[in-house]
């Protein structure tokens, strides 16, 4: 049974219980959870106090929350992981979301660079994956995408037969690994000679630069994901309340 520590507030120490089973494949995603009732019982707090925490959980879509149905852990299906982490739109539609194609994907391993290393919480000198691929937006390259992953995470990815185009749904389903946050930089940046060549563009063209790191359940940093966007045919879009 758990132990709850008692330095914070009590839904959050329940919060934090619940998530860590979730992490270590307590419960499989779409997969649901014990009733309210019966993990108030078990980890000797209220039900109240249950509801709180599964609501924060909720939020942060790390479950879903169905009316007499019960609590399931998130899955990421395709749908649901490109209209939660793909923010590309096109350009003067008031924010209408596209639905990216992939390219075939180019893998490979290698060691980290100190960068990498750096962004995703590794020791130096760690192996990992790195892919290269074109996302293209009605049939025309839009971004180039340079994607790295830690090898232990991710073993054998580059031997998978075909890579979907939403890669979040194949690290739950495959390796039991949900990413909950994904945090992004936007920077402004000149195309050089790679990004000439797979987008069709000018010399000097403008892009859009969008570093992400995807953090999985538990606080693991699971993935470097560098997109480089042709903005004439893609922005980047998101609603600020």
């Amino acid at each position: 049974m758990d132990v709850i520590p008692d330095f914070q507030p009590l839904y959050k120490q329940v919060y934090d219980v619940l998530v860590r089973r979730i992490a270590e494949g307590a419960w499989l995603p779409a997969q649901s959870l014990p009733s309210e009732q019966a993990l108030a019982a078990e980890l000797r707090v209220s039900q109240g106090t249950v509801r709180k925490a599964l609501d924060a959980l909720a939020a942060e879509n790390l479950v879903q929350r169905h009316q007499g149905k019960g609590t399931y852990v998130a899955e990421h299906t395709q749908e649901h992981a490109l209209f939660r982490f793909f923010r590309l739109a096109k350009p003067n539609t008031d924010g209408e979301r596209v639905t990216p194609e992939s390219s075939t994907a180019r893998c490979k391993r290698r060691l980290a660079t100190a960068a990498e290393a750096g962004k995703l919480h590794l020791p130096k000198s760690t192996n990992v994956i790195e892919i290269r691929r074109i996302r293209l937006i009605e049939g025309v390259p839009a971004v180039s995408e340079r994607i790295v992953v830690p090898l232990k995470l991710f073993p054998e990815l580059d031997h998978q037969p075909a890579l979907p185009n939403t890669l979040y749904s194949l690290y739950q389903s495959v390796y039991g690994i949900s990413i909950s946050v994904a945090k992004e930089e936007l920077s402004a940046v000149i195309s050089n000679k790679s990004d000439e060549k797979e987008l069709g563009i000018k010399p000097g063209t403008p892009l859009l630069k969008v570093d992400r790191v995807a953090i999985a359940i538990g606080g693991q940093r699971a993935e470097l994901r560098v997109s480089r966007c042709d903005t004439r045919n893609v922005v980047y879009a998101i609603d600020v309340n």
